[in-house]
Parts: structure tokens; sequence; C-alpha cells
């Protein structure tokens, strides 16, 4: 169960870490994974709350790079506690890949008839899963896993498909492997229940999909500009609805309070 900072410590490394630890304290429950967006400032906060022992789910993850930072300071994070002799087993952590946006954003620069439209986020993904398979292997790995730890694990997120011209199951069906989590809307949910495909994809062609990578930028999509893009409305559409939720509350208390009052 994840419970979200508020969306308006995104680019705040220290109020993240403050409300997130404040949040693991109060719901103090195994199971409960705190969202940390994968913004620059919460790089380190994603480290400081590894070592302190907080299970964070990575939100607002778009591109490969910001992917390896999430990654590495997780794993700095489990060796920081290592070294100060805290337990690793409990902690658990997921990177959250946020897939459709990537290509409605990537698309729009295309020319409809180029055979690389709705290619960026299923190429994206599998090469991201190469990186955590080098991430978490080698000695470094394994000295923290004789410790009792665990990987931080691959979540595929917006994976409703976006445009009616693509399988309305394409980025669960392409995404198919090990140790990876799918999170799905339930439109495609119930698609995939009626007609989806399990066959392991997801390490299909590691090569094709650096390749297609290559041939957008090759394109002119400038990947670092678009993901960057994505992240920063991401966290604009997400303030939005949390300044839409409390303005919704407060009308419902003030309708109480009112309420009690004509009472």
């Amino acid at each position: 169960m994840s419970f979200e900072c508020t969306p308006d410590f995104a680019y705040d490394t220290d109020a993240t870490i403050t409300q997130a630890n404040e949040l693991w304290r109060r719901l103090d429950r195994p199971n409960v994974m705190i969202k940390v967006p994968g913004t620059i400032p919460g790089i380190r906060a994603i480290e400081e709350l590894t070592r302190s022992g907080v299970n964070v789910n990575v939100t607002l993850l778009f591109a490969l790079e910001r992917h390896e930072a999430v990654a590495e300071a997780y794993l700095r994070g489990l060796t920081r506690r290592a070294e100060e002799g805290g337990p690793l087993e409990h902690i658990c952590s997921v990177a959250s890949f946020f897939l459709s946006r990537i290509d409605t954003e990537a698309d729009a620069l295309l020319d409809r008839s180029s055979p690389l439209r709705g290619r960026a986020a299923v190429a994206s993904a599998r090469v991201a899963y190469q990186h955590y398979l080098r991430d978490f292997s080698g000695a470094r790995w394994e000295r923290l896993r004789s410790l009792g730890a665990r990987p931080q694990r691959l979540l595929w997120a917006s994976t409703g498909t976006k445009d009616p011209a693509y399988s309305d199951v394409r980025y669960v069906e392409q995404l198919v492997g090990p140790d990876v989590i799918s999170t799905m809307p339930e439109q495609t949910l119930e698609a995939f229940a009626a007609h989806g495909e399990i066959a392991p994809t997801l390490e299909a062609d590691p090569a094709q999909a650096a390749a297609d990578l290559a041939a957008l930028q090759a394109e002119g999509i400038d990947l670092a500009s678009l993901t960057a893009t994505l992240e920063h409305r991401g966290v604009e559409l997400f303030c939005a609805s949390y300044r839409d939720l409390l303005t919704c509350l407060n009308r419902r208390i003030e309708a109480l309070g009112g309420a009690r009052r004509e009472g």
C-alpha cells in the first residue's frame, strides 16, 4: 500500500525526508511504501529514507538516466544502513516507470508515417530492465543480498493505451519478465484478462530496444528534454489534483460545520 508525500514537496529534499519519515512512523505497517517523486531533489531523499529503513516507491520516472540515479541512491542507502549495523531484510523498494505518456509525447514529434511511432516507451522500459539486471548483480550487490537486501524492482505504470491505433494491452504484453511489477487501470486489466497473452517478452531483443532509442535520437527526438518535460508536467498535475482535493475537503468541512450550527 503506497502513501504519497504531498506533491508540493517534489523539489524539496529536506521536506520530503521529514514528511516521509513522519508518514512511515504514523502508519507503522510492514507493507507500507512511501511514494517519492524521482526528481533530482528526490534522489538524495531516496538514499536517506532507505538508510533510515523506509520502504520507498519511486514515482514519476520517465528517463533512463534518472532510473539509474534512483537505483544508485537505493544501493547507497542500503550500503550506509549496513555500515551502521541496521537490518536490511525488511526494506522493499520499487522504481515506477511511466510508459504510455512517453509514446504520446514522442509520437507528437514524429511524422505520421514514421516506423518509430509507439516504440519509445517499450524500448525505454526494456533498456531500463537491462540496467536493473546490471545494477543488481556483481560483488557489491551480492554482499548486500547476503545481509538480507532485496533489489529495487521495476514497476510499469501508466500502462493504459492512449492511442487507439495501438493494442489496448500494448504496455502489458510487451513487458512481461521476471521480477517486474505491472500495474494497470481497470480498463486495461479487463482487456488483458479478456485477450492478453503471457509470454517472456521483456528480454526479447535488448539490442533492438537500444537501436530504437538511438534511431529516435537520430530523428531529432531529444529524449532527455522530452522526459524532463513529462516529469515537470507530472508534478504540476499531481499538485493540481492535490489542491483540488484540499478545496473539496474544505468545502465539505464548511458544509458540515454550517449544518451543525443550523441544527
